[in-house]
């Protein structure tokens, strides 16, 4: 299902969700002009989950690959990989910027993000292919408007074979679905061999942060 537009007005600009989104556009024009060199971006700023637990068990702990947890976030594979993540974050982030407000939408944004590549981290320690995109930290965004927002109405794209069917949905039909997905590929992802495919357990620890982080930081 892809969601293209919610029922869910919001009363402030959320310029911290198009500052986002700006930023991760920006980066992608950069990783364009790169060329071939790309490959070179991705594996200095993507997150390398064997990278990171050799820094933290060294004494002192190297801080250098530390800081791929957060430049991971602002690189994409691809168009596909971008586009998808910027819709899902134009439809349902400024309505959870709305509501948590704009310098509590920014932290907690970057820390579902964390929070996620940290997931990702716990379970593939000696992956050595980098991880890169914002798909864990939206994850988060994603759940946080699923406790906030369950009944808003979402009108999606719905894939039949060949045909594509638009309709109305509550967004705890859309986003729940989503979960199942990636629930069900991090599953079916365990014990497979290391291809540099879709990091599948970012998006469930992503998810979970989501839920857990917005208690705390919405508003009364």
């Amino acid at each position: 299902m892809i969601p293209l537009r919610d029922r869910n007005p919001t009363a402030t600009v959320p310029v911290v969700n198009f500052l986002i989104i700006g930023i991760n556009l920006a980066v992608f024009v950069y990783e364009l002009s790169l060329g071939d060199e790309v490959e070179w971006l991705f594996m200095h700023f993507g997150v390398i989950p064997r990278d990171i637990v050799f820094a933290l068990s060294g004494t002192p702990i190297d801080p250098r690959p530390l800081v791929t947890l957060f430049t991971s976030m602002f690189l994409h594979g691809g168009w596909v990989h971008l586009l998808g993540n910027m819709l899902y974050l134009w439809v349902f982030g400024d309505n959870v910027e709305d509501k948590v407000g704009h310098g509590r939408y920014l932290i907690f944004y970057l820390m579902c993000g964390l929070s996620a590549t940290g997931f990702h981290v716990l379970l593939e320690p000696n992956a050595s292919l980098p991880t890169v995109g914002a798909s864990g930290a939206i994850s988060g965004v994603l759940a946080a408007y699923l406790v906030m927002f369950p009944k808003v109405r979402v009108l999606t794209v719905i894939p039949i074979f060949i045909f594509l069917q638009t309709a109305e949905l509550p967004a705890v039909v859309v986003l729940g679905m989503w979960f199942v997905i990636q629930f069900f590929n991090g599953l079916a992802s365990v014990g497979r061999v290391e291809t540099g495919g879709v990091a599948w357990w970012a998006h469930i620890g992503g998810f979970i942060a989501g839920l857990v982080l917005i208690l705390p930081f919405r508003r009364r």
